[in-house]
């Protein structure tokens, strides 16, 4: 049997290549995906040769995660439970994906992952694999195995010489870093009454600690999709880096939420989100201008709809293609600039521009415009309120009609 196995150089990943080749007779082949995270991947090779594994294979997907992903999601207004931006949830799609295709191409009979059987990720690699490659097994270690926890795990790996250099024994966060963003879970952060610690965040200063300088940056977008920055036009993986640096200065992004995972328990969070914090408020302030009301509340509809699909590893599906398809049509004319204000964990738009803007101030003026005729308004009022006015008036000939009765009622001998 030949395996290809998505490899981190982590605890985890580093045990279960022996497992496979000791439990399977496995030759096993690593993957990593580079997604952004701020790791040094060149030691990485070594290391899975010492693990026992017959190759690494490192992919550098971070332009495609941005551009087919992310801002895909980001287009369709998809935030799950009210707070999260689906940094994770976003990336497990197209590294999947590409460890599918690292399969085919060694010709490999199985898959396997790390994921515990508690979390989200194996529904969103394994719904993956299925609609890529249904044919193929799917090893699944932490399902398996006898291994309970971080210190057999350290067990298994010493009594096999595994290397283990830069792992953490005592790790008190579990994290999950890409380009998008940095996820914090585990260890104080179980307990919802426990506030995050200071030391805890990786990207972004406390609010308190943020300059006392507010900073402003112009976002350029074209049908939805950020183009530019301050007039200069960039690619996506620059543009994310920058606005990621910028908003974590000013403290912006920080999240802390309790999120229902799709296995059925409650889970704590505490994301930084700096760079698509920003993206997300400049797009839907964008939007406000140059969407009607019912494109706009469609299109939120949509995005919770596309939330649900990317959190629940349904982004290989049609269902997330036709939604893809009805958010094209609802965002090509959202093209224009965005001025964003960034301040002690705040970002909010001071500018909103576009050619295909359906603001009229000639309609909105409260001055005096040669445009809008106020007495128009009885009109529509009249026509708006009808119903009202109906109900009203059956109620009243109803109540009329009781008063009658009881009257009538009050009159007559018992």
């Amino acid at each position: 049997m030949k395996v290809v196995l998505g490899y981190s150089g982590g605890l985890d990943t580093s045990v279960i290549v022996p497992w496979l080749k000791e439990t399977y007779g496995a030759e096993v082949i690593c993957m990593a995906a580079n997604v952004g995270q701020r790791e040094d991947l060149d030691g990485l090779e070594k290391k899975a040769l010492a693990s026992g594994a017959s190759a690494l294979v490192v992919e550098d997907l971070r332009e495609e995660f941005i551009e087919n992903y992310v801002f895909p999601t980001m287009r369709a207004g998809a935030i799950y439970g009210r707070k999260y931006l689906l940094g994770t949830a976003m990336a497990r799609p197209i590294i999947a994906r590409r460890q599918v295709e690292v399969a085919q191409r060694f010709g490999a009979d199985a898959l396997s992952h790390g994921c515990t059987g508690r979390g989200n990720d194996q529904v969103r690699f394994e719904l993956t694999f299925a609609a890529l490659a249904p044919e193929m097994k799917v090893i699944a270690p932490w399902r398996e195995w006898d291994i309970t926890s971080r210190e057999e795990a350290f067990a298994y790996a010493e009594a096999r010489d595994i290397p283990l250099e830069g792992v953490d024994k005592v790790k008190l966060y579990s994290r999950d870093e890409n380009l998008w963003h940095i996820s914090h879970e585990g260890g104080p952060l179980e307990d919802p009454a426990n506030e995050p610690e200071p030391e805890m965040f990786q990207w972004t200063v406390a609010p308190e600690d943020a300059p006392d300088t507010p900073a402003e940056v112009t976002i350029s977008f074209e049908s939805g999709t950020p183009v530019a920055l301050d007039g200069t036009r960039m690619g996506a993986v620059a543009l994310v880096e920058i606005l990621n640096e910028l908003g974590g200065a000013h403290a912006v992004g920080r999240d802390d939420i309790v999120e229902d995972r799709l296995v059925g328990m409650k889970s704590r969070g505490v994301y930084e989100t700096p760079g698509g914090t920003i993206l997300y408020e400049a797009l839907q302030e964008l939007e406000s201008i140059c969407l009607d009301r019912r494109g706009m509340s469609f299109k939120d509809e949509l995005g919770k709809r596309y939330a649900d699909i990317v959190y629940e590893g349904r982004w290989w599906s049609p269902e997330r293609e036709a939604v893809d398809a009805a958010v094209n049509v609802l965002m090509e004319p959202v093209t224009g600039e965005v001025r964003m204000k960034l301040y002690k964990g705040r970002a909010w738009a001071v500018s909103r521009t576009s050619e295909h803007s359906l603001y009229r101030p000639d309609l909105a003026t409260f001055g005096e415009s040669a445009t809008y005729d106020h007495a128009d308004a009885a009109g529509f009022i009249r026509l708006f309120g009808l119903p009202q006015r109906v109900s009203a008036t059956l109620l009243k000939n109803r109540n009329a009609v009781a008063e009658l009765l009881r009257e009538v009622a009050e009159r007559t001998p018992s």
